[in-house]
């Protein structure tokens, strides 16, 4: 499937890799013969595909993102490939300086002020939030059939009841704006104190932006104080912040359920460290 896109693509290829932490798609960073990078990307399903298509045409202008340079639609057996300029520097990691971390507030409150297109009709991205509650509820239980695979029962049920009991608890939601769902260091690319853009639109929504604070707190804000600050003050500088004190309990619950049957799906073996790590997010919540 590779050699058919790079055909289609009309690439001459010097030395092509694979990338790695990409859990939706697969990423080959290619190097041309002139010195110049590119990444292709072949989404694992067609919704996945049609989703980043519309958030490349969505976002550009507005959002620091990658260039799109080529799109193949596909055919019967390849749900369609995309050519992509190369976003200069490495994924966030939670050393940063506080300019990085005020750049990251203002990367997501731009994107958290995109509404939904007014007059363009969209086959790929939902617009969730009309019924946000529901939305969340689904994708809980849609979830919960795997996570019962691989949880006691106790403490199953235990993790049933307390998301029956905490969901009617959320403020109203803060939207409608474009929702990343996967807003991690590792899709957030920085290159030295400069925030080059971010990456990777597979699962994006039009919802509460409540539910895109959870990954970036857990990998990036909660080991520093001082940088959460200046993140909050970058982010504060497009549009208010919503009060993530009140809401990231409940999706920092949500999310380790829900990683739980994630790993369930894509194998026990193969996710064995992210499935342990949310096992105990999971039992200190229920605690």
């Amino acid at each position: 499937m590779l050699n058919r896109v790079i055909q289609q693509f009309k690439l001459h290829i010097q030395s092509i890799n694979e990338v790695e932490d990409s859990h939706s798609s697969t990423v080959y960073k290619c190097n041309l013969p002139k010195g110049e990078t590119v990444f292709v990307k072949i989404p694992y399903t067609k919704l996945k595909f049609q989703r980043e298509l519309e958030a490349y045409e969505i976002l550009r202008g507005r959002v620091s993102i990658p260039e799109l340079l080529d799109v193949w639609p596909g055919d019967g057996e390849c749900p369609g490939a995309f050519l992509l300029s190369e976003l200069k520097g490495k994924p966030l990691i939670p050393d940063t300086s506080h300019t990085v971390a005020y750049q990251v507030g203002v990367l997501q409150a731009g994107m958290h002020s995109v509404q939904p297109p007014v007059g363009k009709e969209l086959t790929g991205i939902k617009n969730e939030f009309t019924d946000w509650s529901n939305f969340i509820e689904r994708q809980f239980y849609s979830f919960a059939a795997d996570v019962k695979d691989v949880l006691d029962s106790r403490l199953y049920e235990q993790a049933i009841t307390k998301f029956e009991k905490i969901k009617g608890q959320l403020p109203s939601p803060d939207g409608p704006s474009f929702v990343h769902m996967d807003f991690r260091p590792a899709n957030i690319i920085v290159d030295g104190d400069k925030v080059s853009g971010i990456i990777d639109f597979e699962s994006v929504r039009f919802g509460s932006t409540e539910i895109d604070f959870t990954k970036l707190y857990r990998d990036y804000l909660s080991f520093d104080s001082d940088l959460y600050k200046s993140y909050q003050e970058g982010y504060n500088s497009v549009r208010p912040l919503i009060d993530l004190e009140i809401v990231l309990p409940f999706y920092q619950f949500t999310d380790a359920f829900n990683s739980i049957g994630w790993c369930k799906r894509r194998g026990i073996e193969k996710h064995a460290v992210f499935l342990e790590k949310n096992l105990s997010l999971l039992k200190g919540f229920l605690q």
